[in-house]
């Protein structure tokens, strides 16, 4: 007969200071092997985010507040939380409905993958030093869009420009529509359901920017439950994680203007872009982690290539 699975919160009703609930949580998250990385780096961070959004206090505030004693009320909604988050293992930008981008907040649900990127250093450090000196940037499009966060971004980033937030899925559209809205950008950014480009009105880009599906199919089969509990369509890639990339880079030809740019982030794929797309030269940005996986490739380059 198999054994009852001990209570993961046991211990829980010892603590009295939210000091106390962050080393208790710390020591939950390692214990139950939770997945980090969509909100936070480390447990610390993670629990700590969690436990001030739950107790609605700015998450600014100083070392203080770790030896404020909770009331009742309050340990109740903290256990809950780690409840939801160890045993059901719910992400926990889905607990607080927030993700937090380039000093940004956005709203986000089960709709749509949790926003974290690149882009956020590469946008304000290295993109206009891959455009004309001195242009107005007027046509921007997010490919893949998600949430909108990105295309906020781009829209604050360049305030000439009209920015088109493009995902097949209806669902996080419906979310960007809430995150586009909340940041007064509705008459700026579009959004528009389509695979890729095919369903959007024929316009130049100066830039087209991408963060799509690039996982492969079996590493998304393997993935922990945090992710598994996003959208697969935003994180699956096909067989080699290229199935979105390659049309992506086919369309750009006929969708940049002269000097446009097409900028994709790729996770892991770096080998395989520079083997199938060598001819393209992608030139690969750098990042503050040294993982360097975001490329640029110029309108010159895509109009030369024959696939």
């Amino acid at each position: 007969m198999k054994r009852p699975r001990n209570n993961p919160l046991a211990g829980a009703a010892r603590c009295a200071t939210l000091g106390d609930w962050l080393r208790f949580a710390e020591k939950l998250f390692a214990r139950e092997r939770l997945a980090l990385g969509q909100v936070a780096a480390t447990a610390h961070d993670e629990a700590l985010y969690l436990l001030l959004r739950t107790l609605g206090l700015p998450l600014d505030s100083d070392a203080r507040v770790l030896g404020q004693k909770l009331t009742v009320a309050e340990k109740t909604a903290v256990e809950a939380m780690l409840r939801r988050r160890a045993v059901d293992r719910v992400p926990a930008a889905y607990l607080t409905h927030e993700a937090l981008l380039g000093g940004l907040q956005f709203y986000v649900d089960e709709r749509v993958i949790i926003p974290r990127s690149y882009f956020v250093e590469i946008i304000p450090t290295q993109l206009d030093a891959w455009l004309p000196a001195g242009k107005k940037i007027r046509r921007v499009a997010d490919v893949c869009t998600g949430s909108g966060c990105l295309a906020i971004l781009l829209a604050r980033h360049f305030p000439d420009a009209r920015v088109d937030a493009i995902d097949l899925s209806p669902a996080a559209l419906e979310v960007a529509a809430i995150n586009v809205k909340a940041h007064r950008l509705t008459r700026r950014v579009a959004l528009h359901r389509s695979d890729v480009f095919t369903a959007v009105p024929a316009v130049k880009y100066d830039v087209i920017l991408s963060n799509p599906p690039y996982e492969p199919s079996a590493h998304v089969d393997a993935q922990s439950p945090e992710f598994q509990a996003e959208p697969r369509l935003a994180h699956d890639g096909g067989r080699d994680g290229l199935e979105i990339i390659r049309p992506l880079l086919r369309q750009a030809r006929t969708r940049l203007a002269p000097h446009g740019i097409v900028l994709i982030e790729v996770g892991g794929l770096r080998a395989v872009m520079d083997r199938e797309f060598a001819p393209l030269q992608p030139h690969w940005l750098h990042t503050e982690d040294g993982v360097d996986c975001v490329c640029v490739i110029h309108a010159a380059r895509l109009t030369a290539w024959r696939d």
